[in-house]
């Protein structure tokens, strides 16, 4: 006869597995300089909600090439990522890498699209006026709103408004793939500092 303390953890094993198998593994786009709390505050509200893909500071060395860094970010970050979520701040529209990471995120070649959506930070210009400009967002996010693939939305702290605005992305990347606009120049170098 079993023990049904062994039973029992293994329901609940099995439950959690299940519950994880169907999370969405979520990457995060964002300006590491600027926007880093929002980041760390974004897995403290949800980070039992996704599975976080991103890269953290430190994970990639910045003195190798950018051809390296793409590739890296592609095959270890977004490849079986299903949703991007691109942190918006006051900068991160001119940061070569945030570009890189949605265009990489929404291209056929890295194994399928991902879904896609802009938070507008508190930091964001014009934030509180609920509105934005196309020339401070990142501008393949700008794109893929104007196409209506991506969905931008004002940062939020509640779970089940995110948990929401994440399936939208995630169903769109099926729904709306034909949608996809990566068809602009990447980011060779910064706008801005």
């Amino acid at each position: 006869m079993e023990d049904f303390r062994v039973l029992k953890r293994s329901a609940f094993s099995k439950y959690f597995k299940l519950i994880k198998e169907n999370m969405h593994k979520v990457f995060i786009s964002y300006y590491h300089k600027d926007d880093e709390y929002y980041k760390n505050r974004f897995d403290e509200l949800f980070g039992h909600l996704f599975i976080g893909k991103s890269v953290e500071p430190g994970d990639i060395d910045t003195d190798v090439s950018t051809e390296y860094i793409k590739r890296l970010i592609q095959e270890d970050y977004l490849k079986d990522a299903s949703v991007l979520i691109v942190l918006v701040g006051q900068k991160t529209y001119c940061r070569k890498h945030v570009d890189w990471e949605i265009s990489a995120a929404i291209g056929k070649e890295v194994g399928g699209h991902s879904g896609l959506l802009g938070l507008l930070l508190p930091t964001y210009p014009g934030y509180g006026e609920n509105k934005y400009d196309p020339d401070t967002i990142p501008a393949r996010l700008n794109d893929n709103l104007k196409s209506e693939y991506a969905k931008l939305y004002k940062w939020t702290e509640n779970g089940e408004e995110m948990k929401r605005w994440t399936e939208e992305a995630f169903e769109n990347r099926i729904n709306e793939a034909d949608s996809t606009d990566n068809s602009s120049l990447q980011l060779q170098r910064n706008l801005c500092e």
